[in-house]
């Protein structure tokens, strides 16, 4: 199990990526591509367990949840609208994303001194 949640977020993260990038040539299957991985990506970040039970690592925890759940609206939205409103999704799953990764290692890090 232990390696199976890092490769399950790997190859999702690898769909999210190659759907996104080709969806500007309105291939058909794209937004079935980066949906599915967005989903592999929502349930690694689901089920990875936290090894830290303090306040502010829960909340930088459940923000990751937040973020993986957005980029599963942006799926959504891919499907739905014919705009750009899906690059928004997208972009705030991504800094929603990003800043828990920079600041989870830190607050465990911070926990275990």
């Amino acid at each position: 199990m232990k390696q199976f949640i890092p490769a399950l977020l790997f190859v999702g993260a690898i769909l999210v990526l190659a759907g996104s990038a080709v969806y500007i040539t309105r291939w058909i299957y794209s937004p079935y591509i980066y949906t599915i991985g967005a989903c592999m990506v929502a349930l690694a970040q689901i089920s990875s367990p936290s090894p830290v039970k303090t306040f502010a690592v829960k909340r930088l925890y459940r923000q990751q949840i937040i973020g993986s759940l957005l980029l599963i609206v942006a799926g959504a939205f891919m499907f739905t609208t014919h705009g750009n409103e899906w690059i928004i999704c997208l972009t705030i799953a991504a800094v929603i994303e990003l800043y828990t990764s920079i600041r989870i290692p830190q607050e465990e890090k911070k926990q275990q001194l």
